[in-house]
């Protein structure tokens, strides 16, 4: 089934591939070929795209997922990242800025709690997925 992953930035990826589980608000969801049409909102986490002699992983912070009559699958993600580019140092120093800006709580507006809250899922997935991959 045609596959892509599309960000503000761009298409991350695309390929034909088996299947796909996605992480969405209503949990995981694994689509196969011939899945029924859907749209379902992403939460960070793990996706993970299989091909025949592959498997792709990448962490997504949140989007929305569109699995058409026609079988393509689209991921239009906020954020996107394949797990082999993932800088793992960078993801750790974002999400420890992010924790120590939510101990200043009282200072701030619900809005920018909120933010915060979403970059910090944001790197724990990138963080999650990178090292799973790195061994």
């Amino acid at each position: 089934m045609e596959f892509k992953v599309v960000t503000p930035h761009g298409v991350i990826y695309e390929d034909d591939i088996e299947q796909v589980s996605v992480p969405t608000v209503a949990g995981d969801i694994v689509i196969l070929q011939n899945h029924a049409p859907i749209v379902s909102v992403l939460r960070p986490g793990e996706l993970v795209a299989t091909k025949k002699d592959a498997v792709v992983s990448m962490a997504v912070a949140g989007g929305i997922l569109e699995v058409r009559e026609t079988g393509e699958v689209y991921i239009m993600a906020d954020a996107a990242e394949r797990a082999e580019h993932i800088d793992l140092d960078r993801a750790e120093a974002a999400r420890q800025r992010a924790e120590e800006l939510m101990k200043q709580k009282d200072h701030m507006q619900n809005v920018d709690f909120a933010r915060l809250q979403a970059k910090i899922e944001k790197e724990l997935a990138r963080i999650t997925v990178g090292k799973k991959y790195r061994g």
